[in-house]
């Protein structure tokens, strides 16, 4: 009965899934395909099996309210995201400091490529690039809670 139940649980929720475009929590991973820092990303998300949502953003660059999206979920704001590394950034000489919110944005949206890749996240959580220690945030509460406790008892063995 119970196992029944929890069946029919899986099914609404992946039909609420795929009738919601805005389903909560749902997790997005954007990506470059070029990126093998992107690939790792994905395979470890299919590796735990963690359903996403994912977007070339190469092939489908980012509007200006997905860019604000984003970066309200950052810690240190344009510094989370933007590649100061490429190549784009160095031609383009500008002082992210100086700029405005919106010239941000619009510069993003203009030059895609100023975007480091991937980034994953969901409406709470943001991970930019591929960290093998800091994409286990995504991990269901009770999974981490399990391997924190499987863990433990390996040490105290």
């Amino acid at each position: 009965m119970i196992n029944r139940q929890q069946d029919q649980l899986k099914l609404f929720v992946i039909v609420t899934q795929s009738n919601d475009k805005e389903v909560l929590n749902m997790i997005n991973l954007y990506i470059a395909p070029s990126s093998a820092s992107s690939r790792k990303a994905r395979a470890w998300l299919k590796e735990h099996d963690i359903a996403f949502k994912e977007r070339n953003i190469k092939s489908k660059p980012l509007n200006a309210a997905e860019v604000k999206q984003i970066l309200r979920l950052t810690e240190n704001g344009s510094e989370d995201i933007i590649s100061t590394r490429s190549n784009v950034f160095k031609q383009l000489h500008v002082d992210l400091d100086s700029l405005s919110v919106s010239q941000l944005v619009d510069l993003v949206v203009k030059y895609p490529d100023l975007i480091k890749r991937p980034i994953i996240f969901d409406d709470k959580r943001l991970e930019v690039g591929y960290n093998e220690e800091e994409i286990r945030r995504f991990l269901p509460r009770d999974v981490r809670t399990a391997e924190l406790h499987h863990l433990e008892s390996q040490l105290s063995s």
